[in-house]
C-alpha cells in the first residue's frame, strides 16, 4: 500500500533579533560587536543558513546602525515603538513584515544555537497545533533536579498573532513568556545526547565577548564566573 509523503511545512523567515539597548555590553551595539573576525550578527546568518531546514527568508531587527547591517545584504526592521521596549517589538516587526504564515527568532548573541533549531522547532509546532514554538534547555532547579527551562528568543510562531502581540504592547506587556502564555506553546527540549550543552549561551557582557574570542574553556570559565556573582 502507498503511504503519503509527510507534508513540507510552510515557509518560515528567520529574524535575527539585533534591537536592543545593548545595557550589559556597556551600550554598544551588540550585534556589530566582532567575534573570530565578523560582527556577533554575521555570526547568526550563517547559523540560519546551514539550519536542516533552511528558511525561507532573512530578516534583521535592529534600531541603530542602521547602514551597517543593510551592508550585510539582509532587510532590516526598526521597532515601530519608542524606548526599546524588548525582543517582543521586534516580534511583532518581523510578523508584519514576514509575509510568510511562520517566524522563527533568534537573537545576535548566541553564535552557537543548534543548527537543528529551525526544523525541530517547526515538527513540534505541527505536532501539536501549537500557536508557538519556543525551544528550552535542562536547568537543575533549587532541589537539585532537571527540568526544561524556556530559551524564550528562540521561538517559532505563527505569524497571525500579530494582532495580539500588538495589543499585549500597547497594554503595556514586555515579556515573552507572558505574553506566550495567553497562547497555545510548546517548549521543545534540547537536551538529546548529541545536543551541544552551550549551544544557547549568549555573550551578553564584555568578559564573556573576550571568553569567547579566547577559546571554549576560557568561555566556560567566565560563564560559570558569570553564574557565581549573580
Amino acid at each position: 500500500m502507498a503511504t503519503t509523503p509527510p507534508t513540507a511545512p510552510p515557509p518560515i523567515t528567520a529574524l535575527v533579533l539585533a534591537g536592543g539597548r545593548g545595557a550589559r555590553m556597556g551600550g554598544a551595539d551588540k550585534g556589530l560587536q566582532m567575534l573570530q573576525g565578523r560582527p556577533l550578527v554575521q555570526h547568526a546568518l550563517q547559523r540560519l543558513r546551514q539550519q536542516s531546514l533552511p528558511p525561507a527568508h532573512v530578516l534583521i531587527s535592529a534600531n541603530r546602525h542602521r547602514a551597517e547591517y543593510e551592508a550585510l545584504g539582509v532587510p532590516v526592521l526598526a521597532d515601530d515603538w519608542p524606548d526599546f521596549p524588548g525582543p517582543l517589538a521586534g516580534f511583532l516587526a518581523g510578523s508584519t513584515h514576514a509575509g510568510t504564515p511562520l517566524l522563527l527568532t533568534v537573537p545576535c548573541d548566541t553564535p552557537r544555537f543548534p543548527l537543528s533549531l529551525c526544523e525541530r522547532l517547526a515538527q513540534a509546532l505541527r505536532a501539536q497545533e501549537a500557536d508557538l514554538a519556543m525551544a528550552a534547555t535542562p536547568e537543575r532547579d533549587a532541589r537539585g533536579a532537571l527540568r526544561p527551562q524556556a530559551q524564550p528568543v528562540f521561538c517559532l510562531l505563527r505569524t497571525t498573532l500579530a494582532g495580539s502581540l500588538q495589543a499585549y504592547l500597547q497594554a503595556g506587556g514586555r515579556g515573552i513568556l507572558d505574553w506566550s502564555a495567553q497562547h497555545r506553546t510548546v517548549l521543545v527540549a534540547f537536551d538529546r545526547a548529541d545536543d551541544e550543552p552551550r549551544a544557547f549561551a549568549n555573550l551578553n557582557t564584555p568578559d564573556e565577548l573576550r571568553a569567547a574570542e579566547a577559546g571554549p574553556r576560557a568561555d566556560q570559565a567566565a560563564s560559570r564566573a558569570s553564574s557565581s556573582s549573580n
